[in-house]
């Protein structure tokens, strides 16, 4: 899947908190099928470990590296660790590569993170839209398997923008 150049997304964005913090999705959320099996995949990553998070809400499911050798902007700071969460309606706040944030935006899957325009921290945080369906669930598994790799580069797996 090439998220250098996505489809658009189907319909209107959801509505969010847009630039309040916390920064939620309020509607358009996932069917608990869809968010579990969003979960089992961040969760069949190497290296990956679960729980609460440690930067947002307690209900969100951190992803977390067992060895974090990622650049600084790989992460959801104050976490040494975090590369992103998945809250319980099904949408994400994650790092991405700098390259696939316009893409994303533009074409209607994601908006980047308020705290992202406050100089102390990365301007690779984005929320990506809770997936809806299984081919939005294709696109959402593909953008956190790219947010993984840039986390934990030493993988054997290549980070690319496509699978």
């Amino acid at each position: 899947m090439n998220l250098t150049a996505p489809q658009p997304r189907s319909g209107p964005r959801p509505a969010t908190t847009g630039r309040e913090i916390p920064h939620d999705q309020l509607d358009q959320f996932s069917p608990p099928e869809i968010r579990a099996a969003l979960v089992e995949a961040a969760q069949a990553l190497p290296g990956v470990f679960t729980g609460p998070s440690h930067v947002s809400e307690p209900s969100s499911l951190a992803l977390r590296l067992r060895r974090p050798t990622g650049p600084w902007e790989a992460f959801l700071h104050p976490s040494r660790d975090e590369f992103g969460h998945i809250h319980r309606v099904g949408f994400l706040h994650l790092t991405l590569p700098r390259p696939l944030i316009t893409p994303l935006v533009e074409a209607g899957w994601a908006e980047p993170h308020p705290i992202s325009l406050r100089p102390e921290w990365p301007d690779t945080i984005v929320m990506l839209y809770a997936p809806r369906d299984e081919a939005e669930l294709a696109l959402t598994v593909a953008a956190l398997r790219i947010s993984w790799q840039q986390a934990s580069p030493t993988t054997t797996e290549p980070l690319s923008t496509e699978d």
